[in-house]
C-alpha cells in the first residue's frame, strides 16, 4: 500500500447535471454511502429552473453552481469544476451513472498507489433495459480485467491507449494542473484528450474493473450520429493526438465482433439495426471529421466553438 496507508488522498466528485431527476437523486445517495468517502460533491447545474433544492439532502454538503445552457461545454465546465476542487483527486461522473456498490470511490482510489498511474476509468456495466447489441459494446469498451496503459503500449493498442471516460474517472489534481487539464473548448472527449497529454507525459492510465458503474443507452439512429458527429470534430480539432492513431479500424473491429455475437446468439434479425447504427455513427464521425468544409450554416448549428 506504501505511503497511502498513512494518508489517504483526498477526493472531490466532480458532476454536471441538466434536469436531474430521481436517477440523480439514487446517484447522490449511493455516493453517501461510499465506504471510502469522498471531501465534497462540486455540481455545476445548467438552468436553474430545473434543478429542484430537495436534491441537496441526498448528500450533505454538495457544492451547487448554476450556469445558462449556452454557457455549457464538456470540457470548459469540468474544467471549471477541477478549478473548485482542493483535493489530491477528483472524480469526474455523468448525472446518469450509478455506482454498483460501496467501493467504487475506493477502488478508482487504490489504483494510484501505482506512482505512474495519474488517471483511472471504471467498468460500465450495462442497465437491465439495455439492448444485447450494446451490452456486447460494453463489454468490448469495459472488459472484466483491469489493464494499466502506458506509451509502451501505443504499438498494440494504438487509439485505445488514450481510451478514458468522464462517465466514472478519476484524476491526479496536481499533475492535471501540471498537465494543464481539459480543454477549455470540446463538445466531445475532453478526456480521451487529457487522457492523451497523460500518456504522453510519460505517465500511465489505470482501467479499474473493480471499480463498477451501472450505465448505458439505447441510442437512436440520430443520436448515434450526433454524437459520432462531435467525436469526429473533436479529433479534427486534435491532430496531434488522433491523425496517428485514427479511431476507424477499432470501430470496423467493434461492429464485427457485434455481428459474430449476435450470430452467435441466434438473433440475425438484430444484424439489421446494428447494419443501420454502424451506418449512422459512421456518416457523423465522417463528417465531423470535414466539419470546416461543411457550409458556414451547418457548422453554426452543429459545432459548439
Amino acid at each position: 500500500m506504501g505511503d497511502h496507508t498513512m494518508k489517504q488522498p483526498s477526493i472531490d466528485i466532480l458532476i454536471p447535471t441538466y434536469k436531474p431527476g430521481p436517477e440523480f437523486a439514487m446517484l447522490l445517495r449511493r455516493l453517501a454511502c461510499q465506504r471510502y468517502p469522498a471531501r465534497q460533491v462540486i455540481i455545476i447545474n445548467t438552468e436553474e429552473q430545473y434543478w429542484d433544492p430537495a436534491l441537496e439532502a441526498e448528500y450533505p454538503g454538495c457544492r451547487v453552481e448554476h450556469i445558462r445552457r449556452e454557457e455549457f461545454d464538456h470540457g470548459g465546465t469540468r474544467r471549471r469544476m477541477a478549478a473548485m476542487s482542493q483535493a489530491d483527486l477528483f472524480l469526474c461522473m455523468t448525472q446518469d451513472a450509478l455506482p454498483a456498490d460501496e467501493d467504487l470511490i475506493g477502488n478508482l482510489v487504490k489504483a494510484f498507489e501505482n506512482p505512474l498511474v495519474k488517471a483511472a476509468y471504471a467498468r460500465q456495466l450495462p442497465r437491465e433495459d439495455c439492448s444485447l447489441a450494446e451490452r456486447f459494446t460494453r463489454s468490448f469498451n469495459y472488459p472484466p480485467e483491469s489493464r494499466i496503459k502506458t506509451q509502451a503500449d501505443l504499438k498494440t493498442l494504438g487509439i485505445k491507449t488514450f481510451f478514458c471516460s468522464d462517465v466514472c474517472a478519476a484524476y491526479d489534481r496536481k499533475t492535471y494542473r501540471e498537465l494543464g487539464g481539459f480543454p477549455e473548448q470540446a463538445g466531445f472527449n475532453e478526456d480521451m484528450i487529457y487522457a492523451s497529454k497523460v500518456i504522453r507525459a510519460g505517465y500511465a492510465v489505470a482501467y479499474a474493473a473493480e471499480a463498477l458503474v451501472i450505465h448505458s443507452h439505447n441510442y437512436t439512429g440520430r443520436q448515434q450520429f450526433r454524437r459520432n458527429f462531435d467525436l469526429g470534430v473533436s479529433q479534427a480539432d486534435h491532430p496531434e493526438i488522433f491523425a496517428k492513431y485514427p479511431s476507424e479500424g477499432e470501430g470496423i473491429r467493434l461492429v464485427k465482433q457485434t455481428a459474430g455475437f449476435l450470430v452467435k446468439k441466434r438473433k440475425p434479425w438484430l444484424l439489421v439495426p446494428l447494419v443501420w447504427q454502424s451506418a449512422c455513427k459512421y456518416a457523423g464521425y465522417w463528417l465531423g471529421k470535414r466539419y470546416r468544409k461543411l457550409p458556414g450554416w451547418v457548422r453554426k448549428r452543429h459545432v459548439k466553438k
